[in-house]
């Protein structure tokens, strides 16, 4: 009961988080649908493809850090630190940027493309992935101290926002404006409750008992 309440209320604390960083990430992917229409593009969804595969990149390197340094700063295991670290982040953001994204797509009506980033193109993840575990070994006491968890924390749900819409528009949903108001509500899915799982929730998981702080 105590664990369901701690999750229940870190959902709650992201929630605002989550909303805005959807709602900026929308922004974001209209000013570009409008300028692609504007300059003659008939269809925007290369554009957008070449924009998710610079936000979910960068999506992995936070969420490799906010994972990592959950788990590092209550359990001092190398090896599993960075396993989790992995896990945490090439598992829980494809489920964020792809899975949950493509998911939404196909109920409403979109025909979509799954697209496995990790797959497809190791080489462009593999490089963030490992700077990520690095900055989640040295944050601990350090970014913390400079109010780094909030800003790497509003930075991770945005970038993470804008990797599921682009991925939405990118591999089928070219007209997602027709559908915005769904679109807002599954993004809002697809950021809070792994964004939160992979932060928080996962790594403590794996924490020896007796051992967690709760805190992230």
């Amino acid at each position: 009961m105590g664990k369901t309440r701690y999750i229940l209320g870190e959902l709650a604390h992201h929630l605002p988080f989550s909303i805005m960083s959807v709602a900026f990430g929308l922004v974001l992917a209209g000013l570009l649908h409008f300028i692609t229409r504007a300059a003659g593009t008939a269809d925007p969804s290369e554009y957008f493809r070449e924009l998710f595969h610079l936000f979910h990149p960068l999506h992995i390197l936070f969420s490799a850090t906010a994972t990592t340094a959950m788990f590092w700063q209550n359990e001092r295991n190398l090896f599993k630190a960075a396993a989790v670290g992995v896990a945490g982040s090439i598992g829980i953001c494809g489920i964020s940027d792809v899975i949950i994204p493509y998911v939404a797509g196909l109920m409403l009506g979109t025909r979509m493309h799954l697209h496995i980033c990790i797959i497809e193109h190791p080489y462009m993840i593999l490089p963030f992935l490992f700077l990520g575990l690095m900055m989640g070994f040295l944050r601990p006491g350090r970014l913390e101290k400079r109010g780094g968890v909030v800003l790497s924390h509003s930075l991770h749900v945005f970038i993470s926002a804008a990797a599921s819409v682009m991925y939405l528009v990118s591999y089928g949903m070219s007209n997602w404006l027709y559908h915005v108001g769904a679109v807002m509500i599954f993004m809002v899915l697809a950021v809070i409750i792994p964004c939160c799982m992979s932060d928080i929730v996962f790594p403590l998981l794996f924490v020896k008992r007796g051992n967690p702080s709760g805190t992230g």
